[in-house]
């Protein structure tokens, strides 16, 4: 499936959407079926351990299977998350960004399935794994 708007382009949406988001996430690659996303991290995103945060690395799945989500069907800033189980693997290196690898792995009229795995910049072993399912909202006629 061809994207309906360039990495730059939802980045931009993201952030007039989501204001919040614009110091976290960045969009490294996108088409109409795959994404990859990084969380950049900083001392906010970190627990003891020194480790990065189970809330974080949620928020970054969820933000990937929106964009993976928004990729084929436009900007629809009103489609949610209605669904989501995720793993958690191994510990993330602090010091170092997420990264997100999405794919889309169905496309219904209602509903959107993404799979994510959460890697540390620079290991090949992903830190976690997340299912996720969104909503999307009926088109107005």
């Amino acid at each position: 499936m061809q994207p309906k708007f360039t990495a730059s382009e939802m980045m931009d949406f993201l952030i007039e959407v989501f204001p919040q988001v614009k110091d976290d996430f960045a969009i490294d690659h996108l088409d109409g079926e795959t994404v990859t996303m990084r969380l950049l991290t900083a001392e906010r995103h970190l627990r003891p351990g020194d480790t990065v945060s189970g809330p974080s690395m949620f928020a970054l799945a969820d933000v990937t299977a929106y964009v993976a989500t928004m990729a084929p069907i436009g900007k629809e800033a009103l489609a949610v998350t209605t669904n989501i189980s995720m793993d958690f693997m191994r510990k993330p290196k602090a010091g170092v960004d997420l990264i997100a690898k999405g794919r889309l792995l169905k496309l219904g009229k209602a509903l959107a399935i993404t799979d994510v795995l959460i890697y540390s910049e620079g290991s090949e072993k992903p830190v976690a794994r997340a299912s996720l399912t969104y909503s999307i909202p009926p088109k107005q006629t």
